[in-house]
């Protein structure tokens, strides 16, 4: 049993450069794993999801992107608020070919500019109706993930409630807002923040959660990405951080590894472990702040080349065994 059994909706956010969408891809991969059908979804008309699957842009129509090891499956979908709005219209007020018409004349634009919190209602409904979808006596969907706005606009964005009170106070959208708040505000969501080990991006972490606790929305997981092993041994770093790797040792060691062996190397190589060791140390600082904050913490690794379909199956694989499913 992983650690977020009973969770439907997963939201993952982080700060801007972090690898959310990398971990909301790999997260639903892992998911999917075991035969289970999963969905991934974006809300920011960047079509992340699509370059990182591989696949051509993503409309609003849900479409399988990757299979999963034992027959599992993800789709993929971009959210977008005109189509959503025009879901909800002809949900709603049966305003079909109407629906289309009102965009026509500038409707959709009018009403999302006049009213922000309306456009999140849009895409945090459509993530709500995907979670809560049913085909005959099972759910469409296993789980779905939401790679969520920025943290700097999490709360803001999953808080429809709030977004909408002074929009409509009664009505369809003011018990669709609740309906999303219920959920959102339910065990069965967990919002994963992502980060990397340096200062800004756990500083927006622990402010994050720290808005999530206040807005009494279920933290998840931490997730560290593009984590680093030391290069040296734990018991050399403090040498080298001063810059005081032993000379003749270093001089041995290219030797004995057929490269050049000139004093001008050995130089460079201290130098460049000064710099690795320093590194270290104040990632090994943020690792502490990251603990401190009393969540499950997963690591992800650094791949290197980047990040394609293949290297997704190998980070699912790594949130696997430390208990993300």
């Amino acid at each position: 049993m992983g650690d977020w059994e009973g969770v439907r909706l997963h939201v993952v956010t982080g700060k801007g450069g972090t690898g959310k969408t990398t971990v909301a891809g790999a997260l639903a991969m892992a998911l999917a794993a075991g035969g289970r059908r999963v969905l991934v979804a974006e809300v920011e008309e960047r079509q992340g999801l699509a370059q990182l699957f591989d696949v051509p842009p993503l409309g609003y129509e849900e479409q399988r992107v990757a299979s999963a090891p034992g027959g599992g499956e993800v789709y993929a979908l971009a959210i977008d608020a005109r189509e959503a709005m025009h879901e909800y219209l002809a949900m709603f007020y049966r305003l079909g070919r109407a629906g289309r018409a009102l965009d026509k004349l500038g409707f959709v634009d009018f009403a999302t500019t006049i009213a922000p919190g309306l456009r999140d209602v849009l895409l945090t409904g459509k993530a709500y109706e995907a979670t809560r979808r049913r085909t005959g006596d099972r759910y469409a969907y296993d789980a779905v993930v939401l790679d969520a706005p920025p943290t700097g606009r999490v709360v803001r964005f999953l808080d429809v409630t709030t977004s909408v009170s002074s929009l409509a106070r009664v009505g369809p959208i003011n018990r669709q807002a609740n309906s999303i708040t219920d959920l959102i505000h339910s065990p069965r969501t967990a919002v994963h923040v992502v980060t990397l080990l340096e200062d800004m991006p756990v500083q927006e972490t622990a402010d994050a959660v720290a808005a999530l606790q206040a807005a009494q929305i279920p933290v998840g997981a931490v997730v560290v990405n593009q984590a680093r092993p030391p290069h040296l041994a734990a018991r050399s770093l403090p040498a080298a951080r001063r810059g005081r790797l032993d000379h003749h040792a270093v001089l041995a060691g290219l030797r004995a590894a057929g490269l050049p062996a000139t004093d001008d190397v050995v130089d460079l190589l201290t130098r460049e472990a000064a710099d690795h060791a320093e590194r270290t140390a104040l990632e090994k600082t943020q690792r502490a702040l990251v603990d401190d904050l009393g969540r499950p913490v997963y690591e992800l690794p650094r791949i290197a080349g980047g990040i394609d379909p293949t290297a997704l199956y190998e980070l699912a694989d790594t949130l696997a065994e430390q208990g993300a499913v």
